[in-house]
Parts: structure tokens; sequence; C-alpha cells
């Protein structure tokens, strides 16, 4: 479907209408009534006077075109498609730069923090749903929405690629001054996820949970969330990042050299586990190659409902087809007009 994003542009026609009349009165030739004009010897037109005559009407013709690429004419369609409504919530808390998830290969250690492999797993993810409605909600001891529910997938995508952890800021006594950011609120992620996804078009509404599942503040409790999906029968598929035990990191020595350091780290795979049972949805842990399959499967057999999406492409922008073309002829009637008539109106 064609439309302007901005019609208003077009009252400027009115104020270059009456230039146009302007311009064409004024060069309404005068004469005096029953003059002998068999005397005056004919001349022929040359090419400067031709050109005087056309050059109102490339200036008008050009100013025309500026007007209609101000009014930003576009494309915009409408499709139909079955989805699910798909919240993607993501823990980017200070145990997510945890290295227990790098591998080892011929040429060395190929390092990647839980949140990498998060990351790797979204992105496979959202390749497979083409046609859902998928959001972005990360966490650490704050949440933020970082995606509405959309289609374009390619814009989601470029949002994911820039999801970090928060970096610690320490006072002049190497205290850390941020630690709220730095723990992990499953329980608000959770609420806030419902949140956004209560109100979807789409019958099916499912959040993926992906983190380490150490719940350790926030104001909600994962109880309570849990409760409030229940209650609106969206399904939590939850899946567990890395392992419980010691795990490395990343970290500066006195020499400022970066070096790899021991601490210890909990993935809660009881809570996670529990929050899919109490909503229908299913627990993976990302280590098993097959996990993330079968939780695309299990989302696969979903039921889907069939709506009407629009569908906006930016290089579908069509005033750049009339801002060029309006440039060159203003720009060319007043270099001819400089040039043959030495005058710059």
């Amino acid at each position: 479907m064609f439309q302007f994003g901005n019609p208003s542009s077009f009252l400027l026609l009115a104020p270059l209408a009456l230039a146009a009349w302007c311009v064409y009165a004024r060069r309404v030739q005068q004469g005096i009534r029953f003059a002998p004009m068999a005397r005056i010897p004919r001349q022929g037109s040359s090419w400067r006077t031709i050109l005087s005559r056309l050059l109102p009407l490339i200036v008008l013709s050009g100013l025309t075109l500026l007007i209609v690429a101000m009014a930003r004419p576009q494309t915009k369609s409408r499709k139909t498609a079955d989805v699910i409504a798909i919240q993607m919530v993501v823990d980017i808390s200070g145990s997510m730069e945890a290295l227990d998830m790098s591998t080892r290969t011929p040429t060395g250690m190929k390092y990647k923090t839980r949140l990498d492999a998060v990351k790797e797993a979204f992105a496979a993810f959202v390749d497979e749903r083409e046609e859902d409605l998928i959001g972005l909600i990360s966490f650490g001891g704050y949440v933020s929405t970082l995606a509405p529910m959309t289609s374009d997938h390619e814009a989601l995508r470029h949002v994911l690629d820039g999801v970090a952890t928060p970096k610690a800021v320490f006072d002049k006594n190497g205290n850390v001054m941020n630690e709220d950011e730095l723990l992990t609120a499953i329980g608000d992620a959770l609420a806030t996820a419902c949140a956004r996804i209560e109100k979807a078009e789409p019958v099916s509404k499912v959040i993926v949970l992906l983190s380490d599942g150490e719940s350790n503040t926030g104001i909600i409790q994962p109880n309570e969330a849990i409760k409030v999906a229940h209650q609106l029968g969206v399904k939590v598929y939850t899946i567990g990042i890395g392992t419980t035990g010691v795990a490395p990191f990343w970290a500066t020595d006195r020499l400022g050299r970066k070096v790899i350091q021991r601490s210890r780290v909990r993935l809660d795979e009881t809570l996670l586990r529990r929050i899919a049972s109490e909503t229908g949805g299913v627990y993976f842990n990302v280590k098993n190659e097959k996990g993330l399959e079968k939780a695309l499967a299990e989302i696969d057999s979903l039921e889907t409902t069939r709506i009407e999406q629009d569908v906006y492409r930016q290089y579908r922008e069509l005033f750049p087809h009339f801002l060029t073309p309006g440039l060159v002829l203003v720009l060319l009637a007043f270099t001819l007009n400089m040039a043959v008539a030495r005058r710059l109106i």
C-alpha cells in the first residue's frame, strides 16, 4: 500500500502554485492595439529565448519534486502469518561473565562467557522464528526492556549484539559501587516479561528465560512472578547456563595484566525447573547440544494465531527518487539562468 509519511508537506503546493501564476502572468506580452506589425522585422527564436521560457518551468518542476520528497512517499504492506508471542529474557548479571562455556580447539582455548553462549542460543532461536513476535528483556539487579514485541528480527539481532554485562565500578578503597547491578533479579525479570506479553495479540504466549539461575535480589520474589505467569496462562521455558562450582573469570592483576581467576558460582537448576513446571513450560540446559532443538520443537507444537501484521521496510522509502531530480532541476535552472540571462532570478 502506498502512503505518505508527512502529507502535510503538500500544503507548500499552494504558495508554489501562486508563484507559478505570478511568474507566467508577468510574462504575458503587452502590445498596442492595431499596431502595424507588418513593419516590424521578423526574428526567429534563438536558443537563449527558448531556454529563458523553459527556466521557470524547470524551477517549478524541481520545487514540486522537492515538496513530494518532503512528504516522504513510502510503501506500507500488510501480511498474515501464524505466529506466537515470545518474550526473551536474558540474564546479564555479573556471574554471566564466567568462562565455563569455553571450549578447547586444536589452536588453543576459545574463551566464551555464559552471556556469549546465551546470545548464540538466542540468535539461533530467532533465526528459526521468522514470523513470530519476539521481544527482548535483559536483567541483572535491574530489568530493562531492550526491544518490544516485534517481527523485525534483523533489528532484534542488532539489539542483541549490544547486550553486555555491566562493569564493576570501584571507589578509591576498592569497594564495588554498583553491586546492585551485578546481582540477579529473576522475580522482577519474569514479572516484567509477563507485563510486556500480557496484551500481545497471539493466543500462544511464551517466555524464554535464559539465566544462570541464582536469584539474589529484586522487589518481586520468583514465587510471586510464577503465580502471575500461571494466572496469565503464559508458558515459561527456562534455559540454564553453566554449572555449579568454581568457574574461571577474566581479571586484572596488580601489574595490569589480563589473567584468569577462579570464583565460586551456582546454577540454581531447582528454581529454573520449578518456574518451567509450574507454568507448563520445560527446562533445558544449553550444555546439552540437543537442548535448544528440543525447546524449539516444543514451541513449534503450540497453537498459533493468524494475525495481520504491518510490515515496514526502510529501504522502501521513495523520497530519494524525488529529492535527487528535484535538486538537480533547481540547481540546473539557477545555473542556466546565471549563464544565459546573467541574473540570479
